[in-house]
């Protein structure tokens, strides 16, 4: 039986979708079973009206009890003064239940991110996140230097070895590059390979 991977993104703008369009197709070239979840919104129609914002990806919302059925998940966050938003922690924060059977434990984790900046705090999101991972006693997959973009310092490229990442300026401007897709691809096709291996030994 295949693993499977739920991507679970908050995409105001779409460039966190983006990126987990790629995350998916590199999941499934190794594999695995992915689907893309978006998590709650938690602003008002007219909030987001006034910030100009696009209709919400056509994916699923997701609940918390879905997390019981995926063998691990790959978190897409748009970073909020170096953290995740509400709307990502509103969710992980309504994850008690979950905590309390340990029905969580041992499934494994990723991350990836957008900033408005190449300061904005890619890596500082995933150090807040990692602490829920952490509570529920989650395995943390890094992404590290497995792909070269990321040590290309010849243009601004999103991405660190915590996960693959997008810079998207103040005003979503800036869309996702080619090298961060690339780089996006890599990191669930990864990810795919060590769940998939896992799974695998444990059905065997």
């Amino acid at each position: 039986m295949a693993a499977k991977v739920y991507i679970i993104i908050y995409s105001l703008y779409h460039h966190i979708y983006t990126l987990a369009q790629e995350v998916q197709k590199g999941l499934q070239a190794s594999g695995v079973d992915a689907k893309i979840f978006q998590v709650p919104e938690t602003l008002s129609d007219e909030i987001l009206t006034k910030m100009h914002a696009p209709a919400k990806p056509e994916v699923p919302v997701i609940t918390v009890k879905d997390l019981t059925e995926a063998d691990g998940f790959l978190f897409g966050i748009p970073t909020r003064f170096g953290a995740m938003p509400a709307q990502i922690k509103a969710f992980l924060d309504a994850t008690g239940g979950l905590w309390a059977s340990g029905a969580l434990a041992g499934k494994f984790a990723g991350t990836f991110f957008s900033t408005a900046s190449q300061h904005g705090g890619q890596e500082t999101t995933a150090f807040t996140t990692v602490t829920y991972f952490a509570h529920h006693g989650m395995v943390y997959v890094p992404l590290g230097f497995s792909s070269p973009h990321l040590f290309d310092n010849s243009e601004v490229v999103g991405g660190s070895a915590w996960g693959a990442g997008t810079i998207a300026n103040g005003d979503g401007s800036r869309q996702v590059t080619q090298k961060e897709l690339e780089i996006a691809h890599t990191q669930g096709e990864n990810f795919g390979k060590i769940i998939s291996t896992y799974v695998k030994g444990k059905t065997a």
